[in-house]
């Protein structure tokens, strides 16, 4: 099947949840973009090399300044995951 015809098969929500549950991704961040995103998190370095995972939604799952770890997470969580640039 195209990838256009798959497209036109699915819904705006089903298109929403694609990759619920299975896909992850990884990307880097700056410490000005961390309040947005983790509203819970402290004040951060902006020195700092930060990472954070997320699900396929956009929800955050972690907030880390090792990128291993967003990997080994994602892992726990039996999820696959891709890298935003």
């Amino acid at each position: 099947m195209l990838l256009k015809e798959a497209n036109a098969r699915l819904t705006e929500n089903e298109l929403a949840h694609l990759g619920a549950g299975e896909v992850g991704y990884i990307r880097k961040m700056k410490s000005d973009e961390v309040s947005r995103c983790f509203p819970e998190a402290p004040e951060i370095d902006p020195t700092l090399d930060l990472w954070a995972l997320f699900a396929a939604d956009g929800t955050p799952i972690l907030l880390t300044d090792n990128r291993s770890s967003t990997f080994f997470k994602a892992a726990e969580d039996d999820l696959k995951t891709v890298s935003l640039h």
